[in-house]
């Protein structure tokens, strides 16, 4: 047979039905294409897990010894140093993201950050002096977001010089920017407050669904880009165990020294929220929507303590819980008589729970080590790659 006809014969083969299907078989396995986003911004909605100073700026902020051991003063984060969504922005090459609600040297050209401590997806009937419930639910997150679009286009847009723009977001990357959550866990703790447990069950769909309408109304703007955290295990918390704990109540705490009926509350929450996730993406079909198994990662963390180089993972840093009397990290209280400051301990990098409800630091590096490859992602890709 002559070359030319095998050159035919060659590409005849080459070019079969059955050759692509086996190429288009393994570019599926080999997953999305590794090319990175370039994500220009993030634009964050959250609670305290998130809050990098939204809080702190319209109620009583946060004091030392809050900051320690990263920015040497308190950041308006509850937290020894930086928090998860920090060593996100770090990855992507983005500055920390400032609080919306921050007016002190506010920089949102690379995104905001509208999380503040205490915020629920549902309003509650609360407030931040009653049990530390934030005005500032998702709605209003959004509304806020609303308002620094709007707002920032139309001086972005008539500024003439690049001088009057600096500090602004380029209006074309908000469609470019991750739009990240980080909210739930107060809408549960609301619930273990008020309701029994068969009752909080059966408000979580109507939450969810809240949840879901801000996605929406998101895309409905041009967001494309979402990443969403699920909630954490809240039955670990050492501000509910270490008091259960000293009460000496049988049957209430699993193996690793969690409240059970509380973390099995947060697993149904979940998986509601990751059926909603693949519901959304049938219903966004031009939006990238990746959830990311954040109680995993947490509760991995707590198991494993010792392992991993921490203290036992019902420690608390910072502040004093012990037989009812609970003093907030960095506050002064009477005790017995007894002058008491609730200061941090000799060494946070050992210690997972900063102050009883949030981590330290080091905790949070540890977690987002985990969850920025991808690892623990649907679909199981990094962050970087989100867009995708």
């Amino acid at each position: 047979m002559s070359w030319f006809f095998t050159a035919i014969l060659l590409a005849l083969l080459l070019s079969s039905p059955g050759q692509g299907r086996a190429q288009e078989s393994r570019r599926r396995k080999r997953g999305p294409s590794a090319v990175n986003c370039n994500i220009p911004a993030i634009y964050n909605f959250g609670d305290s897990n998130s809050d990098t100073g939204g809080l702190s700026a319209v109620f009583p902020p946060t004091v030392p010894p809050n900051g320690e051991t990263f920015f040497h003063n308190p950041s308006g984060r509850a937290c020894d140093g930086r928090l998860i969504i920090d060593f996100i922005a770090e990855h992507l090459g983005i500055p920390y993201l400032s609080a919306y609600l921050n007016s002190i040297k506010p920089n949102f050209e690379h995104g905001a950050n509208f999380a503040t401590r205490g915020a629920t997806i549902r309003q509650q009937n609360e407030g931040w002096f009653q049990n530390y419930v934030s005005p500032f639910s998702l709605d209003i997150q959004l509304t806020h977001f609303y308002e620094l679009k709007a707002q920032t286009t139309y001086f972005f847009n008539l500024a003439k010089e690049q001088a009057g723009r600096d500090g602004l977001p380029k209006p074309e990357d908000f469609s470019k920017a991750l739009y990240m959550f980080d909210i739930g866990q107060n809408d549960l703790d609301a619930g273990f407050r008020k309701m029994s447990n068969q009752q909080i069950l059966a408000d979580i769909p109507d939450i969810i669904a809240l949840f879901a309408d801000a996605v929406h109304n998101l895309y409905r703007t041009g967001a494309r880009a979402f990443w969403i955290h699920n909630t954490g295990p809240v039955g670990c918390l050492p501000l509910k165990t270490v008091e259960i704990e000293q009460h000496l109540k049988p049957g209430i705490l699993d193996e690793d020294g969690c409240i059970k009926d509380q973390n099995d509350i947060a697993k149904e929450f979940n998986k509601q929220l990751k059926e909603r996730v693949i519901k959304l993406r049938a219903e966004l079909p031009q939006a990238s929507i990746t959830h990311v198994d954040i109680y995993t990662a947490k509760y991995k963390l707590i198991r494993n303590a010792r392992d991993l180089g921490f203290e036992d993972a019902s420690k608390i840093c910072c502040g004093y819980r012990r037989n009812g009397t609970n003093i907030w990290c960095g506050y002064n209280a009477n005790v017995n008589g007894r002058d008491m400051h609730a200061g941090s301990c000799p060494n946070p990098s050992k210690v997972i729970s900063w102050d009883s409800v949030h981590y330290t630091e080091s905790a949070n590096r540890w977690i987002a080590s985990l969850i920025i490859n991808g690892s623990l992602s649907d679909p199981p890709i990094p962050i970087a790659q989100a867009c995708q």
